[in-house]
């Protein structure tokens, strides 16, 4: 019975298991395990001269780190291991900046 459902869950389309923002973008699959990533608020991410703190564990990610990716819809979202709140960060969406 496993086997059959391993079978037909291997035949459904990828979409099924896409995992969305708030806003209704989808996270890049290479952030995410349909689970890893979620929106936070503006008070979880600083910015510092090193890069993005990620409040929640002190971890810096630099600017040209390629875990940082722009925001679409210009809000902070998180990807961590596991989607822990104190997980190291897989990607860091980040609203664009306006200078």
């Amino acid at each position: 019975m496993r086997a059959i459902f391993i079978v037909l869950l291997c035949g459904l389309p990828a979409t099924v298991f896409a995992h969305y923002a708030p806003s209704g973008w989808e996270y890049p699959s290479s952030c995410c395990s349909n689970l890893d990533c979620r929106e936070v608020g503006q008070t979880a991410i600083s910015e510092r001269p090193q890069g993005y703190t990620v409040e929640a564990t002190g971890e810096v990610v630099p600017y040209g780190d390629r875990r940082v990716r722009i925001s679409p819809d210009g809000e902070y979202h998180w990807c961590s291991a596991a989607g822990k709140d104190y997980g190291k960060t897989i990607c860091l969406f980040v609203p664009p900046r306006a200078y």
